[in-house]
């Protein structure tokens, strides 16, 4: 499938922090489904993206070990809360912060994985957008190994690890926190995800 890559420009666009994006791969990480807000804030149409991968929405911003990371953890049955700059079929960006939920199959192995993104406060943002920054310059020079290597460096220096340096920016957003955790168990609980009309319903709002 031939994907689409914008270019760039420096332009954000802001999210409604009363609704979340969602978007649901295989394995591979090829798109299944997409929620209507995931369209309208990627510009996206469900037929452009079904069977794509989802990397169509990464910003050249976002350092690969990042993505490494996240897809290591959720391979491995994990889940991780992640600051993520994304990009959108007109070439303007948002940031999000993304949370996953592991689907399995009746043997209890994991199939496809649902990614939520809902907005992510400006503290995350900043901090993240800087030690990205880093990171990116770091992998255009030393490539990604060296990036994860500096990453861990980051976290060791303040005793902690990638999902409690996140969850500690975005404390003080407690009520952000609650609502889109709300608003992933109401998606959840109104999606039957054990029938084929899941990933056909491409167009099923929150």
């Amino acid at each position: 499938m031939k994907v689409y890559r914008p270019i760039p420009i420096d332009e954000e666009i802001k999210l409604n922090s009363k609704r979340i994006i969602v978007s649901k791969t295989d394995k591979k990480g090829d798109i299944l489904y997409v929620n209507d807000y995931f369209c309208e804030i990627t510009g996206y149409q469900p037929n452009e993206v079904i069977g794509a991968p989802h990397n169509i929405i990464r910003h050249p911003d976002m350092p690969r070990a990042i993505f490494y990371l996240m897809w290591k953890t959720i391979q491995s049955g994990g889940n991780i809360t992640a600051i993520v700059k994304n990009l959108s079929k007109s070439g303007r960006y948002y940031w999000v912060m993304t949370d996953f939920e592991n689907h399995r199959d009746s043997d209890g192995n994991i199939d496809s994985y649902i990614a939520f993104r809902g907005s992510a406060p400006k503290r995350a943002v900043e901090q993240m957008e800087e030690l990205y920054s880093i990171m990116l310059d770091i992998e255009k020079e030393h490539g990604m190994k060296a990036s994860l290597v500096y990453l861990q460096g980051f976290l060791d220096e303040r005793h902690t690890n990638y999902n409690d340096f996140v969850a500690e920016l975005v404390k003080p957003q407690s009520l952000v926190e609650k609502l889109f955790s709300i608003m992933k168990k109401s998606f959840l609980s109104t999606h039957d995800r054990e029938t084929p009309q899941y990933s056909r319903n491409f167009t099923t709002a929150v």
